[in-house]
């Protein structure tokens, strides 16, 4: 889906242009076995340009800005099948492993990678990591599982991963003692920023044994908030079923006198998905993310707007990202197997302050609570991100037996690049509150600026 077009103010300057330079583990000398399929008669020649690259900057104010030559701009590698390779593909060894949280789109991630490394590369074995990095550690004595076409020709039609996944950090030594024992010559990852972060660990070890493993991510998290990426696998159809719980919220609300519905949607740092499914059911009168801080009280403040909206329309819906407000709580996080700072639960404060609020200006209400997380992250992935996935893993094919290393796979600017996994865990992808998106999301809603 994209977003709609607004008058926006051209940059005084350009950003600082991240380093976008790809690793790879030497010289490509191997001609590729896709040349029977790329090079016949019955379809066109599509090798990707080892000279081309995906512009970092997609104006003329931002590429005027930067002040250099063409050939100096900031971009990325095109992502797609080279004509010579690194890795003989009857030597080869592949293995897969899925980290952190669930997503959709797990399951069409694996199946694509293990069909073109077999289909394509002829690559002779495809291994499945159980459990996550806890896979590769003897103490967990999780077992591995050979991966072929048969195998996974259905799983793409249940959510999850076939091969478990776990969270936490292991030790990368234990990890590259296992791939070495395995004979592995490519690991693909498929993980968020803190599995990149692991994944980066393994291939500096990798170095520094002077060993040939290829290390490439397929990034995943459900909140779209990884740089450099448009969207991440799984992101439209968790924006989807969300926007499903928000017609159940309306539906409830305005079945009951005074009915508030209170929908709390994944988001930690990130509002993609509470500010999508918003703009996908317009039912919401409010929508909080963790980018925009909002106050409780006073007439300017989220509860009397609330009250104001119950007074005029009989009912209100509101849409809270997990990660928003945590500032009202008033904990100290701790931190979870992955290093990440937990959360307060923002749904049940909320929900108790509205209650509060009403009751002490005499106005009954029914307030209908739902949080649909985990159902969400669960389902299959929806015909667009199965493609999506599709094409990612294919991406991720072409880039590990060209000898590509320590990157991950993704689409910017609707083009599939490499992106340096140290460019893709630097920083978060957030909504901008003066951006076109979040301008979208108040217009729905009617919502103020700010609740202050």
């Amino acid at each position: 889906m994209s977003e709609p077009a607004r008058v926006v103010t051209l940059p005084r300057s350009a950003s600082p242009s991240p380093d976008l330079a790809i690793s790879t583990l030497g010289p490509a000398r191997i001609a590729s076995p896709l040349a029977e399929l790329l090079d016949n008669s019955r379809t066109s020649e599509h090798y990707v340009d080892e000279d081309d690259k995906v512009l970092l900057d997609d104006t003329l104010a931002g590429i005027t800005a930067r002040g250099v030559p063409a050939s100096e701009l900031p971009g990325m590698e095109p992502c797609g099948p080279r004509r010579r390779i690194f890795f003989d593909p009857a030597k080869t060894r592949a293995a897969v492993v899925t980290c952190g949280g669930l997503c959709p789109g797990l399951n069409d991630v694996i199946a694509g990678l293990v069909r073109t490394l077999t289909y394509h590369y002829r690559v002779r074995r495809v291994i499945g990591i159980r459990n996550g990095y806890q896979g590769f550690v003897p103490s967990y004595g999780h077992d591995v599982v050979d991966l072929t076409p048969e195998s996974v020709r259905d799983i793409a039609t249940d959510g999850g991963t076939v091969l478990g996944t776990s969270r936490g950090h292991q030790d990368p030594d234990e990890i590259v003692d296992c791939l070495e024992r395995l004979h592995v010559n490519v690991l693909f990852v498929v993980g968020g920023d803190g599995s990149m972060r692991g994944a980066m660990r393994i291939a500096a070890t990798v170095a520094e044994r002077g060993l040939m493993i290829a290390v490439v991510g397929i990034p995943k998290t459900i909140d779209n908030d990884i740089p450099y990426i448009d969207q991440s696998f799984g992101f439209q159809t968790a924006f989807s079923h969300a926007s499903d719980a928000i017609r159940a919220a309306r539906v409830e609300a305005t079945s009951t006198a005074n009915g508030i519905g209170l929908v709390k949607l994944m988001g930690r740092h990130s509002g993609f998905i509470a500010s999508y499914a918003a703009l996908a059911r317009s039912g919401a009168d409010v929508v909080l993310i963790p980018e925009v801080p909002f106050g409780l009280e006073g007439e300017g403040g989220l509860l009397a707007h609330l009250r104001r909206r119950v007074q005029e329309r009989g009912h209100a819906v509101v849409v809270v990202a997990e990660g928003a407000g945590q500032e009202l709580l008033g904990h100290d996080p701790d931190a979870d197997a992955s290093g990440n700072a937990r959360l307060g639960d923002i749904g049940p404060y909320l929900r108790r302050r509205i209650g509060d609020h009403f009751a002490d200006a005499g106005i009954e209400t029914s307030i209908r609570y739902i949080d649909p997380s985990y159902a969400i992250r669960s389902v299959p992935a929806n015909p667009y991100d199965s493609v999506y996935c599709v094409r990612l893993s294919q991406a991720a094919v072409h880039a590990a037996m060209s000898g590509r290393t320590e990157m991950v796979v993704g689409r910017y600017r609707r083009r599939f690049v490499h992106v340096p996994m140290a460019a893709a865990v630097s920083r978060r992808n957030q909504v901008d509150p003066h951006g076109d998106l979040w301008m979208a999301v108040l217009e729905s809603t009617g919502q103020p600026v700010a609740f202050a």
